[in-house]
C-alpha cells in the first residue's frame, strides 16, 4: 500500500462522523485491525517512534510473536496489582514456551529461548515491573496511531522532535569519542615520558658515580655524556610541556562540550520527563545520556590519575622551571571542578513520585498510601563505592507554616544497588513510601485560605554522599513539584494542577508557582487534553472535537489558537449555567470511557464533543434511524444518543435519551444498552429506533461484536435480560395528538407481564430534551 493510501485511510478512520456514506463501512472494518498490525502500517517516521519503545527490558521478538495475546490482556491493572501481574508473567513465560516449540527456524528458537532466560531473571522476583513496561509500551503505541490519525502535530510535540537532534546526537558521540582517543593516546605519552625519565636518571646517577671515581673529570667522554643528558633533559621538559597542554586543551574540550551540549541535553531530557509525565511521548535517551556522562567522567578520572602521575615523577626528577609543579595546581582545580559538577548532575529522578494504584498520574500523592520513586546515578565507574545511601526527605528547607506538612512514615534510607539489566548503572527504587500529616496546634494549618489544597506544591528531595578516587561529592537532587491529597476525591483537581505546572514551566522547583499561575495558549492546552484522552482511553482527539471544545471552554475565541486561558476559567470557575468547571467535566468524561466506554470510544463510534446544533445539521438528511453518540454537556460524566425520524408530513424529529452515567453503565454495558433500546409510543409495541451508526453504518454491524452475548443463567430459573426503554411521550410531536388513542394490539395486563418477564428498565424520555 502506498504512502497516500493508507494516509486517506488513517483519516476516514480518525474521523468517522466526516466520512460520505460509502466510506462508512470501510472505516468501520478497519477498526477491527489489531493493533500491532495498525504500527507495522505506519510510514517510517513513526516506525523510528516505535522502535525507541522496544530493548531487553522487553524485545520487539515478544510483541511481534504474542501479539494476539498481548493486547488480550489488561496490563494497565496488571501495573498496579502484585498478584494479577504474577500471573500474568507467568501466562507470558507459558506463551513464548508454545511459540517456540512451534518454531521451525533454529536459530530463532534459540534466540527466544535466550530471551525467556533473560525475562526470567529480571522479572521472576518483580513481575509488576514487566507488566508497567508492558502497559507503557502498548499506551504509547496507541499514542502513537493517534498522532497518524492527527494531520498535524500540536506545538509541544513538534518542539520535542528536533529534526535535528538525530545529527546533534551524532556529533556529540564523535566528540566524546575524540576525546576518550585523546586521553588514551596522554596515557601513552605519560608512560614514554616515564621511560624517558627513568632512562635520564639512570645515565645521570652513572655519570655522578663515575665523577666520584674518574681521576680525569674534564675528559671528553664525560663531556659527550653530559651533553648528552642536557638534551635528554631538554626533550624531558619538552615533553613534559607538551603532555600539559594536550591535558589543557582536553579539558577545555570537556568543559565546552558540557557546557554547550551535555547539560543542555541533560535539561532537555529533564524536560520531556515533564511532558511525559503529563501524557506526552514516551520518555527516551536516559540510556544515551548515561553513556556520555560515563565516558565524560572515566576520561576526567584518567586525566586525574595522569595528572598524579605526573607529579610522581617530579618527586625523582625535577630541574629549574619544571612545568609540572607551576601548572599542576590550576589543572587539578579544574579537573577537580568539572568531576564535581558531572557527577552532581548526573544524579537524577528516573521515576517521578507515582502511586501504583494511578500509574498513569505521577507526582500526586494521596496521605497513608504507598507511593513509589527511583533515583538513579548517570556515571557508572568501577571505582564506585557501592554502599551509596540515599536518604529522602519530604519538603527539605521550605519555611514552616506556608503550606501543610507531612513526613515520611516509612523508611527513608535505601542503598543502591546495581543493575544488571540497565549496563550496570547505579540505581535505587523506593517502593514503599508512605506520607502522614502532622498534627497541628488547636487544629490550625499554615495555610489555610491562601491556596487550595491542590495548588499546594511540595518536594520530595534525594541526598547521597559519593566518594571515589579521594573525592568525596555531597549528591542531591528533588522530584517535579508534588500534590499532596487526603481523599480521592481530589484527585481530579491535583491532576489539573500537575498538568498546568508542567505544560507551562520548566523549572524544577517553583513553589510559588500557583499563587499567579501563568496563561496557557489553547493551542497549548488542547494538545495536552487530548493527551489525556490518548492516555486513558487510548485514542486522541481529532480536530473537530478539540474545536468543540475550544468552543465550550472560549466561545468564539476558539478560532484563535493563540488565545490565552487562565488557570481559573480551566479548573476553579463553573461553566455557565453548571455547578461544576470545565475540567471538572472532562474529567469525568475520561473516566466514564476508561471504565465503561473503552471498547466504544476505540472503534471510533462516539463521536463524543459536539453541539446540538451540529448534531442536528448532521442527522436531519439521513436515513431515519440513523444515530450518533454524544458526551452530556448538562451531566458530570454522562452519553447520550440521539437519532433521527421522518415523520407522514415530511418533518423532522429528533430524539434524544436522557444521559447514561457511570450508575446506569455499571448495570448494563453500552453496547447492549444499544442493541435492546427500545421506546414505548401511545402504548404500541415497543420499537427498537436505533438503524444506523453515523454516518451510514448498521447497528448490528457496528456493535456486534462488542455485544455481551452471555446471557444470565441461574438453574432452575428462566433467563432474563435488562432490556432499556423510554417512553416516548407524544405531547412533544409537532403534529398536535389525537385525543384518543387508538385500541394498543395488546391489553395493559398483557403488556404488564410482559414487561415483568422482560425486566424491562424503564427511562422515561421526551423528545425535546435538552441539555
Amino acid at each position: 500500500m502506498s504512502l497516500p493510501e493508507y494516509q486517506k485511510k488513517q483519516k476516514s478512520k480518525c474521523e468517522v462522523h466526516v466520512v460520505n456514506e460509502t466510506d462508512g463501512a470501510a472505516a468501520h472494518m478497519q477498526h477491527r485491525m489489531s493493533q500491532w498490525k495498525q504500527i507495522q502500517q505506519l510510514e517510517i517516521r513513526l516506525l523510528e517512534h516505535v522502535d525507541y519503545l522496544y530493548d531487553d527490558n522487553f524485545p520487539m521478538d515478544i510483541r511481534q510473536g504474542l501479539s494476539s495475546w498481548i493486547e488480550s490482556q489488561d496490563w494497565d491493572i496488571a501495573a498496579s496489582d502484585e498478584s494479577m501481574a504474577s500471573v500474568l508473567f507467568r501466562d507470558l513465560l507459558s506463551q513464548l514456551d508454545k511459540v517456540r516449540l512451534q518454531e521451525q527456524n533454529f536459530l530463532q528458537r534459540h534466540n527466544m529461548k535466550i530471551i525467556q532466560q533473560q525475562l526470567q531473571v529480571k522479572y521472576t522476583t518483580n513481575p509488576i515491573v514487566m507488566a508497567r513496561v508492558i502497559s507503557t509500551c502498548l499506551r504509547e503505541e496507541r499514542r502513537i496511531l493517534s498522532s497518524a490519525c492527527t494531520q498535524e502535530q500540536g506545538p509541544l510535540e513538534k518542539s520535542l522532535q528536533n529534526p535535528v537532534a538525530l545529527e546533534k546526537h551524532k556529533h556529540m558521540d564523535n566528540r566524546v569519542g575524540i576525546i576518550r582517543a585523546s586521553v588514551q593516546l596522554m596515557d601513552q605519552a605519560v608512560k614514554y615520558i616515564e621511560d624517558m625519565q627513568d632512562d635520564f636518571d639512570f645515565r645521570f646517577k652513572t655519570l655522578q658515580s663515575r665523577e666520584s671515581t674518574d681521576t680525569r673529570p674534564n675528559s671528553e667522554m664525560m663531556k659527550q655524556e653530559v651533553t648528552r643528558l642536557q638534551e635528554m633533559l631538554n626533550r624531558l621538559d619538552y615533553e613534559r610541556k607538551e603532555i600539559l597542554s594536550k591535558m589543557d586543551d582536553g579539558i577545555k574540550e570537556i568543559d565546552d562540550l558540557m557546557t554547550s551540549q551535555l547539560n543542555p541535553e541533560l535539561q532537555d531530557w529533564k524536560r520531556r520527563q515533564q511532558i511525559a509525565a503529563i501524557g506526552g511521548p514516551l520518555l527516551t535517551g536516559l540510556e544515551q545520556l548515561q553513556s556520555w556522562f560515563t565516558l565524560i567522567a572515566q576520561s576526567l578520572f584518567q586525566m586525574k590519575r595522569q595528572l598524579d602521575k605526573l607529579v610522581e615523577l617530579v618527586v625523582k626528577v625535577t630541574y629549574e622551571s619544571d612545568p609540572i609543579p607551576l601548572q599542576k595546581h590550576h589543572l587539578e582545580e579544574r579537573i577537580k571542578y568539572l568531576i564535581y559538577n558531572l557527577i552532581k548532575s548526573s544524579f537524577v529522578v528516573e521515576k517521578q513520585p507515582c502511586m501504583p494504584t494511578h500509574p498513569q498520574k505521577p507526582l500526586i500523592i494521596k496521605t497513608g498510601v504507598q507511593f513509589t520513586t527511583k533515583v538513579r546515578l548517570l556515571v557508572k565507574l568501577p571505582e564506585v563505592d557501592y554502599q551509596l545511601k540515599v536518604k529522602t526527605t519530604f519538603d527539605k528547607d521550605l519555611p514552616s507554616g506556608r503550606v501543610r506538612q507531612f513526613f515520611i512514615l516509612t523508611n527513608n534510607t535505601k542503598v543502591m544497588d546495581i543493575e544488571d539489566y540497565s549496563n550496570g548503572c547505579l540505581s535505587v527504587d523506593f517502593r514503599h513510601l508512605q506520607l502522614k500529616e502532622k498534627k497541628y496546634i488547636n487544629g490550625t494549618k499554615g495555610n489555610e485560605g491562601l491556596l487550595s489544597v491542590t495548588e499546594e506544591l511540595h518536594s520530595l528531595s534525594f541526598e547521597a554522599c559519593f566518594t571515589v578516587q579521594g573525592l568525596t561529592i555531597d549528591l542531591e537532587t528533588c522530584s517535579l513539584p508534588l500534590v499532596v491529597i487526603s481523599n480521592v476525591s481530589q484527585l481530579p483537581g491535583g491532576w489539573a494542577s500537575v498538568m498546568w505546572y508542567n505544560l507551562l514551566t520548566d523549572e524544577p522547583r517553583n513553589m510559588a508557582f500557583f499563587g499567579n499561575p501563568p496563561r496557557a495558549t489553547w493551542s497549548q492546552l488542547s494538545e495536552v487534553l487530548s493527551w489525556q484522552f490518548s492516555t486513558f482511553a487510548g485514542k486522541g482527539l481529532n480536530k473537530e472535537q478539540l474545536n468543540m471544545l475550544g468552543e465550550k471552554l472560549l466561545g468564539q475565541h476558539v478560532s484563535c489558537s493563540d488565545y490565552h486561558v487562565s488557570w481559573s476559567k480551566f479548573s476553579k470557575e463553573n461553566i455557565p449555567g453548571k455547578m461544576f468547571s470545565f475540567w471538572m467535566w472532562l474529567d469525568s468524561i475520561l473516566e466514564l470511557i476508561k471504565k465503561h466506554l473503552l471498547p466504544v470510544w476505540n472503534e471510533n463510534y462516539i463521536m463524543g464533543f459536539v453541539s446540538k446544533e451540529m448534531e442536528r445539521t448532521l442527522l436531519k438528511d439521513r436515513e431515519p434511524g440513523t444515530f450518533l453518540l454524544r458526551f452530556s454537556e448538562s451531566h458530570l460524566g454522562g452519553i447520550t444518543f440521539t437519532w433521527v425520524e421522518h415523520n407522514v408530513n415530511g418533518g423532522v424529529k429528533f430524539n434524544s435519551v436522557e444521559p447514561y452515567t457511570k450508575n446506569r453503565l455499571s448495570a448494563l454495558p453500552f453496547p447492549d444498552i444499544i442493541r435492546d433500546y427500545k421506546v414505548i409510543s401511545d402504548g404500541v409495541v415497543p420499537e427498537t429506533p436505533l438503524k444506523f451508526l453515523y454516518p451510514n453504518i448498521p447497528k448490528d454491524e457496528a456493535f456486534g461484536r462488542l455485544y455481551n452475548s452471555q446471557p444470565s443463567k441461574v438453574h432452575p430459573y428462566i433467563p432474563s435480560t435488562l432490556i432499556p426503554i423510554s417512553e416516548l411521550r407524544t405531547h412533544a410531536f409537532t403534529t398536535a395528538p389525537s385525543r384518543q388513542s387508538p385500541e394498543p394490539p395488546m391489553t395493559p395486563g398483557e403488556f404488564d407481564m410482559l414487561s415483568e418477564q422482560l425486566c424491562f428498565v424503564i427511562d422515561s424520555m421526551s423528545s425535546t430534551y435538552s441539555e
